[in-house]
């Protein structure tokens, strides 16, 4: 058994849709599960329904979702014949349920509606890509994966019971059919006891992917990008970016928690569990080794590059010139918890504290309201944050050159520079 994980980009025009075909084919004697995001821009012409919807024009919400329909038909319209019927109904009854929610009013938290519409993207996509293969008589078992994947209602993030989704899962093989190895279903999304669609927050496609490799004990886990594989830097940024053929689960959760847009820590995790591999390979070029990830430990790797933009330095100096100690660096810490950041460097000193965040202005100013009842608190933004594991002095020197830094963190393996943009 081997999971595949196809994103957005792989599926969002007929051509790719056509390749991801073409992919399945090739591994066509082999037993499957297959995740599928939803088409493109989808989820964010999605994301903008919920808005409207909540914000009360229900019109303009039915307006837009019209859009994101008729998009879909077209779609269906342009790869299907015999299936055409079968998947017009399929999607139909998907449109139907977002339709009957759109004509309701608001009465619960803005997170609950955003699952409930967000959702329907991946269900889309998939049932369209399930009636094409059927269509080239490559057969498969679409499943509706908030049957299988149960959450909490912790919406916008659900949290996984493991133990319910193993049991659905178990269910689930048990019946299928023999002669269908090929199973379709979604990513991002579960569902709760209530029968409350959910979504598993950032990256969530990754991680229902893992979570299927898990539970099945699959062979390995392959996440299709429109890259070559992982690189040691954004591509789009340095031109001198390259591949990185092998890395270790450990790399890859540093990576990810110092910004780098690879895989996310919460995907990794179920695979290092059991040591199951995950292939990261490019649908465009299938011959390209791409990138492997295990448990295997990787010397030797170059400099990793990773750049966050829209940095904000918040300085925190204590109002009485006391050392801050235990009990102001727990409350700040309860802070975090209660705001909901993330800082992506702390540097203490005798009586200051400097925060490197992400700048999301409402965060931000809760954050600095709540600090100000124990710090005297500085705001600096427009900064960015650069971060380079595995450095070497001619590396780092060449990107901070005529910098103005602000502040620097070191470690053997790692070093942060806070710069102005």
């Amino acid at each position: 058994m081997k999971v595949f994980k196809f994103g957005g980009a792989s599926v969002n025009s007929i051509e790719r849709v056509q390749n991801v075909a073409n992919i399945i084919r090739d591994y066509g004697d082999e037993s499957l599960v297959i995740i599928i995001s939803a088409i493109g821009k989808t989820t964010n012409a999605l994301e903008k329904v919920a808005e409207v919807f909540y914000a009360g024009n229900k019109d303009e919400a039915l307006n837009l979702f019209n859009v994101v329909k008729q998009q879909h038909l077209n779609t269906a319209k342009y790869l299907l014949v015999t299936e055409a019927n079968a998947c017009n109904k399929h999607l139909n009854d998907f449109f139907t349920e977002v339709e009957w929610l759109l004509h309701d009013k608001p009465v619960r938290d803005f997170d609950y509606y955003y699952d409930q519409i967000v959702c329907v993207g991946e269900l889309l996509s998939t049932s369209i890509i399930s009636h094409y293969l059927k269509e080239l008589s490559i057969k498969n078992n679409w499943k509706d994966v908030r049957d299988i994947i149960k959450t909490d209602n912790n919406f916008r993030d659900a949290g996984v019971d493991w133990t319910k989704t193993a049991l659905m899962l178990d269910t689930m093989m048990k019946a299928q059919n023999e002669n269908q190895q090929i199973i379709v279903t979604q990513g991002f999304i579960g569902c709760t006891d209530d029968n409350e669609s959910t979504t598993l927050g950032r990256e969530g496609s990754d991680y229902s992917a893992a979570i299927f490799a898990n539970l099945l004990d699959a062979e390995s886990l392959t996440i299709w990008k429109d890259v070559e594989g992982v690189m040691n830097a954004d591509p789009k940024e340095f031109k001198d970016a390259q591949l990185i053929h092998e890395l270790s689960f450990n790399e890859v959760i540093e990576m990810a928690y110092y910004g780098a847009q690879v895989i996310h820590p919460k995907t990794i995790k179920p695979l290092q569990n059991k040591g199951i591999p995950l292939l990261v390979k490019c649908f465009l070029n299938t011959s390209l080794p791409g990138t492997i990830i295990s448990k295997k430990q990787v010397k030797n790797l170059p400099p990793i590059i990773v750049v966050k933009d829209n940095q904000v330095l918040m300085q925190l100096h204590s109002q009485d010139f006391s050392f801050v100690g235990e009990a102001p660096m727990a409350a700040l810490y309860k802070m975090f918890a209660e705001v909901k950041v993330k800082p992506n460097l702390i540097q203490t000193g005798a009586i200051s504290v400097q925060i490197c965040l992400d700048d999301r202005p409402e965060k931000i100013e809760q954050l600095a309201t709540t600090a100000a009842s124990i710090f005297n608190v500085q705001i600096e933004k427009n900064l960015k944050l650069l971060t380079i594991r595995h450095y070497t002095n001619e590396v780092f020197e060449k990107l901070t050159e005529d910098k103005k830094i602000i502040l620097t963190q070191r470690t053997p393996t790692t070093i942060q520079v806070l710069y102005s943009a």
